[in-house]
């Protein structure tokens, strides 16, 4: 049998307002069978009548012979091959259904061979459902069912035989199935109807057509010629499905398929069956499933089983009744007749159960109905505070949030304000309130206070300008160069009271030539000579016995031969030197030599007058001899020494007197005058050594540099050939500078050396940092200043503090190419973290 799904509608009547008068629904449906017979599309067929309805039927009945046709594939499919994966490759319509059909039939053809009811209880589709059917049933039979008529008549027989045509059924060539009318007509019997071909019978199936009269709850089965009805819901436990398709209970107790024990009775139920015990338990009992008798508690299972007043007490199978004395639970309290407990009010007490909040009375107890902010404590029975602060962290402040009794309340950090919304925060310009003494930059949260130029913010509120002492700055240890005033702001440089004048840049001392300018007090007999910060009027004149041969020489007479005049020096010889105090010992000052050399000469030079001190001693050098520093002047004042130079030449002695004024003039610091009181303590602390430390003190007030001089003791042969004749300390700090685009003068070491030395001498001064230039940020370099040497220290690479170092310096005095001495500067360098 091939199903398939058709849903025919008999209508005679009226489709989409068309009415069908010419052509009949059979006509339309056996026209779209033969179609289908031809594998013709269904949807597209052409149309017999211009009548919707017969359009319907005419593709409809053309969709149920080629749905059968598929189906009935798929079916002998599965009864030839056993398989319906062999040809099943393509996803079209035809070949899914031929597939869904094959399937099913081997489930029904399986089902039928494993002994399985051929109705299956699985949830498959109905299609599927009656193939099921179908292929289990026609399995059953192991009977090869046999032809009604013959498979083929005599060759001979032809239809146009009329008398073989008029007796086709008695002869049986009408080869019917089922039945054969007159003239070899072949019909079926009732459930079946005539294939294509006239002459076999397929099964109707009425599930498909609608044709069954099964009730609401039933559900359609198809058989061969034929239906049955089956509930689509089980009866359930307890009960069977009769043969007129109905539910009939089960009598447990007469199947024997109760479970009662032995001391039980069984006792049919509707569905189901109830044990009754054998053995009945007395009055105050009931009997369990078990059979045992429990003790019923009257007390619990009747309403009040004893007076008002009276406590009833279970006793086993019964109960007493026993009066009792009243105690009221919390909440409540005896009334006035003290027989029974009622309400307490507690909303109208005198001490007030809800504070301030809504008080709401209860049967035994009472409820407070709190205020916005507060909570309800089951426990204590109390409206509490919320902590909004707390149940919800950075969700109600931006800043921060202060819990109050009912509430919360925001408030900002320092440097902003509560806006209006009265959670969030705005920054607050601290600057209109003016909190700086100068000026002021708002930052985002604070602000930030500035000064103007010559002040700096004070490092105790940062609010404040304090005045830059420029003159006690590290940097400005060259500002001025005698003495530096400050002043609020700003600072000026100012001079010796005489002898010097300011120089066009405003810090240099310029020494006044006294001479020049005409401002000296020398008598027309006497002579000017200028020197550092003064003047001095010299007379000249030519002792006895002498002669004036230059501006500043006197040659001898004729000498009467007496041994004291020959004895008398040749010439006598006027010179003037000047240079400051605490020159370097030994420093050459001056140099005394025949005009001509001649081979053989033996040359003395002694100091035979104003040496008295023993400043100054003398030296044999090549064709001469040379005045040097003996030990440091450190104090200013004038000599007048007479050097005498004895010559011996081929035999012949002849003495040169030479009249040296030399006039020591007060060094002149170029440090800054600031105090720095820690450096006197640093002698304290044997900074030196072994070696004689002490302070250097010019006469300004204050100073912030400590020269430790050699002095050994003696025969202490060490100290004597150590080259390092002084060492000096100083003390600097320097801020971080914000812009750094050239190198920044800091220190400057003065010498007392000229820049050119004196004939015949090869002398230099070589300057060099040994220790401490962290990073390469310092070097030296050497200039000439008034005619001296000096070594400049520069500050070529930023450095950002806080940082400190010790930059030590050397002062190499280097005569024919070898140093002769060496002074070390230790430059105590603080690198600040500010900037100015």
């Amino acid at each position: 049998m091939g199903p398939g799904i058709v849903v025919l509608f008999s209508l005679f009547g009226v489709l989409n307002g068309n009415v069908v008068n010419q052509i009949s629904i059979e006509q339309c449906c056996k026209d779209g069978r033969e179609r289908g017979v031809d594998h013709q599309d269904c949807p597209s067929l052409p149309l017999i009548s211009e009548s919707t309805t017969c359009r319907i039927v005419q593709e409809q009945c053309c969709a149920v012979v080629l749905e059968d046709a598929v189906c009935t594939n798929g079916i002998n499919m599965a009864k030839d091959q056993g398989n319906c994966d062999t040809l099943f490759t393509g996803a079209t319509c035809e070949i899914k259904t031929t597939k869904m059909c094959c399937d099913c039939c081997l489930l029904g053809r399986s089902a039928q061979e494993q002994g399985l009811p051929c109705d299956p209880s699985l949830s498959l589709g109905h299609q599927c459902v009656l193939v099921y059917r179908a292929c289990c049933d026609d399995g059953s039979s192991d009977v090869e069912t046999k032809p009604l008529v013959p498979e083929k008549v005599d060759e001979g027989v032809t239809e146009k035989d009329p008398a073989i045509l008029s007796n086709l059924c008695s002869n049986g060539l009408a080869q019917c199935e089922q039945v054969c009318v007159g003239n070899g007509t072949c019909t079926c019997f009732q459930g079946y109807k005539l294939k294509p071909n006239e002459k076999n019978c397929e099964d109707i199936n009425e599930c498909l057509l609608g044709a069954s009269n099964c009730r609401v709850g039933e559900r359609c089965i198809n058989t061969l010629g034929s239906y049955r009805c089956q509930r689509e819901v089980s009866c359930g436990t307890g009960y069977e499905l009769t043969d007129s398709n109905n539910c009939k209970d089960i009598d447990e107790c007469e199947s024997g398929t109760h479970n009662c024990g032995p001391d039980f009775d069984c006792q049919n139920s509707q569905g189901s069956f109830r044990c009754r015990p054998k053995n009945q338990c007395g009055s105050g009992f009931i009997q369990d499933a078990q059979g045992s008798c429990i003790d019923i508690n009257e007390c619990l299972s009747q309403m009040e089983p004893c007076q008002f007043g009276q406590q009833c007490i279970n006793t086993l199978g019964s109960f007493i009744c026993q009066r009792n004395s009243i105690s009221c639970g919390r909440g409540y309290h005896l009334n006035t007749e003290g027989n029974r407990c009622v309400d307490i009010d507690e909303c109208k007490a005198s001490d007030g159960a809800c504070v301030g909040h809504v008080c709401v009375n209860l049967v035994g107890s009472f409820r407070c109905d709190c205020k916005a902010g507060f909570v309800f404590n089951s426990i204590s029975r109390t409206c509490e505070d919320i902590n909004e602060c707390r149940h919800y962290p950075g969700r109600l402040c931006a800043h921060k949030c202060e819990n109050a009794v009912g509430s919360y309340k925001c408030s900002c950090t320092q440097g902003f304000k509560l806006s209006g919304d009265g959670r969030n925060c705005d920054d607050l310009n601290e600057c209109e309130n003016n909190p700086c003494s100068q000026e002021c930059a708002n930052v985002y949260g604070s602000y930030q206070c500035y000064c103007r130029r010559g002040y700096q913010l004070s490092d105790m509120d940062g609010i404040n300008c304090e005045d830059i002492d420029e003159c006690a700055l590290p940097t400005g240890g060259h500002i001025c160069a005698y003495r530096c005033h400050n002043t609020p702001g700003s600072f000026h440089c100012s001079c010796p009271a005489t002898g010097y004048t300011l120089s066009p840049n405003g810090r240099s001392c310029q020494d006044i030539d006294e001479c020049v300018t005409g401002t000296h007090a020398c008598s027309e007999t006497q002579s000017c000579f200028n020197v550092q910060g003064g003047f001095r009027c010299l007379s000249f004149e030519c002792p006895a016995n002498y002669r004036q041969a230059g501006e500043n020489r006197c040659e001898r007479l004729l000498c009467d031969q007496s041994s004291e005049c020959l004895a008398s020096p040749l010439r006598i010889t006027y010179y003037r030197l000047t240079f400051p105090t605490n020159l370097p010992a030994p420093t050459v000052v001056f140099r005394m030599s025949p005009s001509n050399h001649v081979a053989g000469d033996d040359i003395q030079v002694a100091i035979v007058g104003g040496n008295e001190g023993r400043f100054f001693s003398t030296q044999r050098v090549p064709a001469g001899g040379v005045m040097s520093v003996a030990r440091p002047i450190t104090d200013a004042q004038d000599f007048e020494l007479s050097l005498e130079m004895r010559l011996l030449r081929h035999g012949v002695t002849s003495n040169h007197l030479a009249k040296v004024s030399v006039f020591v003039v007060q060094e002149q610091s170029k440090l800054p005058q600031n105090t720095v009181p820690q450096l006197y303590s640093l002698c304290q602390k044997d900074i030196c050594r072994k070696k004689l430390c002490y302070f250097s003190r010019p006469r300004v007030e204050r100073s912030d540099t400590i020269r430790c001089v050699k002095s050994c003791q003696p025969n202490d042969i060490s100290c004597v050939l150590d080259p390092v004749h002084s060492v000096s300390h100083t003390v600097i700090s320097l801020p971080t500078f914000r812009e750094f685009n050239k190198p920044e003068e800091i220190v400057f070491l003065r010498t007392m050396s000229p820049a050119h030395s004196f004939p015949h001498i090869s002398s230099d001064i070589v300057f060099d940092i040994l220790e401490g230039n962290i990073q390469n940020t310092f070097d030296i370099v050497k200039r000439q200043e008034n005619g001296m040497i000096l070594g400049v220290v520069r500050q070529v690479k930023a450095l950002i503090g806080p940082q400190q170092t010790v930059l030590k310096l050397a002062m190499n005095y280097v005569t024919s190419g070898v140093v002769s001495h060496r002074n070390l500067v230790n430059v105590h360098i603080f690198v600040s973290e500010f900037w100015f």
